[in-house]
């Protein structure tokens, strides 16, 4: 019995190790920290240091990467079925990432610019009316999204006062008044009442 006990820890063990690389969990989380995590901070450095050179490394693999990430979006539910999907992602964002090859610089240079140049009267007039019709919707829609603004506000000093273990100051806890964009809400005392 007690030579059972190391074989079978043993066993435990190492399925346990192993059952997350059949459900992509630790290649999708390398990934992740590869691809995002790990330019982030570098182009955090870069801009910290003033390195043009290094900028103009990390913008071309940003590029690379969201163009890798728009085809992906669309492809999501074919690829992830693909066995090995995201081992060959991991490997890719690799590739692209490392100064040594170049791989986001090629990418770059063989596809995107190619696509960017031919198709930039398009993409330009195409965001031009996008822009326009934004700010149409933004300043038609002000009072709603003041309003929403002030609840994020609202919500977030909230959560800052629960986590902090803080008690809201009195004078907002006496009379809480959330403006919408057509009345206003007055709680007190956990009374509610709606003025218009």
């Amino acid at each position: 019995m007690a030579l059972l006990a190391p074989a079978i820890s043993g066993e435990v063990g190492l399925r346990l190790l192993l059952a997350p690389l059949s459900s992509n969990i630790v290649i999708r989380t390398a990934s992740c920290a590869v691809g995002i995590g790990l330019p982030v901070y570098s182009t955090f450095r870069a801009i910290e240091k003033k390195d043009e050179k290094e900028k103009e490394r990390l913008l071309l693999y940003w590029a690379a990467y969201g163009s890798f990430s728009i085809a992906e979006v669309f492809a999501d539910k074919l690829l992830s079925s693909v066995p090995l999907y995201y081992h060959v992602k991991f490997a890719i964002l690799v590739w692209l990432q490392f100064p040594s090859n170049s791989g986001s610089k090629h990418v770059y240079k063989r596809y995107l610019r190619p696509f960017f140049l031919k198709h930039q009267a398009k993409i330009d007039r195409f965001l031009n009316i996008l822009s326009k019709e934004l700010t149409k919707f933004v300043s038609s829609h002000e009072d709603e999204i003041r309003f929403i603004e002030n609840m994020a506000i609202r919500g977030a000093t909230t959560a800052n006062y629960i986590v902090n273990g803080l008690d809201q100051p009195e004078e907002t806890r006496a009379v809480n008044t959330i403006e919408g964009p057509n009345t206003t809400v007055t709680e007190e005392a956990g009374v509610s009442g709606t003025e218009t």
